[in-house]
């Protein structure tokens, strides 16, 4: 029989297990999740292996095998200087799965470590990768979609106004794939990235101190809509004093003059960085009208495996 002092030694590691397990998933929201890194043989234009060279997606998959469901690259906020992983990241994958899409939490590249092109390579990448596993994961690679918040909105509004088809030839199967979204949301997204609603820590952040114009008028989103952008959802608030609605004002008037389907929703309260604004029966009601704007789009429900 063990002594009464060995079993207190073996009580006394399980408490402190069961401890240091809660203050990593404290200090880490996504914890215990599977992630999966963008590109296991190293990101382009890494500087390190850190973790913080390693961008990654965490999976939120819906339960289930047969169906192939449409799925969700998450980018969450934090002005390109930092990862707003719990509220913009882990609450909108469980809020995705309650509605049987999948989605992919993404941890891109930041200043100041980084700046562009890295965090839009991740998205792209990103994007490439859910349509490359797209079995694996039983997800419809016609229904893969981008949501964004803040700078992440910015990032999202990029990968729908920058996107190719994928190289054919290319070695990396990934590659190979899409990089265009099927539908994109973004709540209080930065989009310019010049003039008097411009978000100057977030340009700052990914352009640098004293960007190209060149540049700053290529990643000011509004200007980059054509009628190939795919069909988006944007809400803001007018209360918000970080990001200015004009922002989505603009993406919006833009994606209207191009033609491209598009829903927007100005609530009059509300600060910036919500999420799903749990404590606002108000602004809460933004994902409600999400959800019937993807299922007016034909984005839930699921379709059969061959």
């Amino acid at each position: 029989m063990l002594r009464q002092s060995t079993i207190g030694l073996v009580v006394s590691a399980a408490m402190l297990g069961l401890i240091c397990q809660t203050r990593a998933a404290e200090n880490d929201p996504l914890a215990g999740r599977t992630a999966v890194e963008l590109w296991p043989g190293g990101a382009p234009g890494a500087v390190g292996t850190e973790p913080a060279d390693r961008p990654s997606l965490t999976l939120f998959l819906p339960p289930g095998q047969p169906e192939k469901r449409a799925a969700v690259v998450v980018c969450p906020g934090g002005g390109y200087s930092h990862l707003a992983i719990g509220h913009e990241g882990r609450d909108i994958g469980e809020w995705f799965n309650s509605l049987g899409i999948a989605a992919l939490v993404l941890k891109y590249r930041i200043a100041p470590r980084y700046g562009h092109p890295a965090p839009l390579d991740d998205a792209q990448r990103a994007l490439r990768l859910v349509r490359a596993r797209a079995d694996r994961w039983h997800i419809d690679p016609a229904r893969v979609g981008i949501i964004g918040f803040s700078a992440g909105g910015h990032l999202a509004s990029s990968a729908a106004t920058h996107f190719d088809a994928g190289d054919p030839k290319a070695a990396d199967p990934v590659e190979r794939q899409s990089c265009r979204p099927d539908f994109a949301i973004l709540g209080y997204p930065v989009v310019t990235l010049t003039g008097p609603f411009a978000h100057a820590g977030s340009r700052q952040n990914l352009l640098g101190a004293t960007p190209d114009p060149k540049l700053v008028h290529a990643y000011s989103n509004e200007t980059q809509v054509t009628a190939q952008s795919p069909p988006t959802f944007l809400f803001h608030t007018n209360a918000d004093q970080s990001v200015p609605a004009e922002n989505s004002v603009l993406y919006y008037l833009a994606l209207r003059k191009a033609g491209v389907p598009a829903e927007l929703h100005i609530y009059e309260a509300g600060r910036h960085g919500v999420g799903l604004a749990a404590s606002d029966p108000v602004l809460s009601t933004w994902s409600d009208r999400c959800k019937d704007w993807l299922d007016r789009h034909g984005i839930l429900g699921k379709t059969d495996s061959p």
